[in-house]
C-alpha cells in the first residue's frame, strides 16, 4: 500500500516537472520573460528538500485551502476547486484565470468574456469542429 502511494506521488511529481518545463518553453517562445520570473519566484519555496512537497497547496495568493483530500486533478495542477472555477484570481501578482483546456493560469486578457478556455485553445477547438463539419456535410452534397 505504501509503495503504491509513493509511486503515485512520484508520478505526480514527474508530471508537474514536465508541465513546468513545457510552460517554461512556451513562455520563452512567447517572450513573457517578466511573467516567467514572477512565476518562478512564486513556485520557489513550495517544495521541501529533495523535491518533495510538504503539503499540496493552491497556487493562488493567500489561498489556505488544505488540498490533502482534494481530487487528484486539483492536486496535480495545484489549484483548489474554488479557484479553478473563479473568474479572476491573483497568481504571482497578476490577475489570471485557470484555463480548463491548458490546465494552467493565463492572464485575463487571453480569455473571451467569461469563458474558461483561452482564445488559443478555443481557436484550435473551433477549427477542428469546422473541419469535421465541412467533411461530413460539404463532400457528400453533390
Amino acid at each position: 500500500m505504501r509503495d503504491s502511494k509513493m509511486k503515485e506521488f512520484e508520478e505526480i511529481e514527474e508530471e508537474e516537472e514536465e508541465e513546468e518545463e513545457d510552460e517554461e518553453e512556451e513562455e520563452e517562445d512567447s517572450g513573457e520573460d517578466n511573467n516567467k520570473k514572477k512565476r518562478a519566484q512564486a513556485r520557489s519555496g513550495r517544495k521541501g528538500s529533495g523535491g518533495v512537497s510538504a503539503q499540496p497547496s493552491c497556487q493562488v495568493e493567500h489561498c489556505t485551502t488544505n488540498m490533502t483530500g482534494a481530487k487528484t486533478y486539483h492536486r496535480r495542477h495545484k489549484v483548489c476547486e474554488l479557484h479553478a472555477k473563479a473568474p479572476v484570481v491573483v497568481v504571482a501578482g497578476i490577475q489570471q484565470r485557470f484555463c480548463q483546456q491548458c490546465s494552467r493560469f493565463h492572464e485575463i486578457s487571453q480569455f473571451d468574456e467569461a469563458k474558461r478556455s483561452c482564445r488559443r485553445r478555443l481557436l484550435g477547438h473551433n477549427e477542428r469542429r469546422r473541419k469535421s463539419s465541412y467533411e461530413s456535410h460539404g463532400e457528400g452534397s453533390n
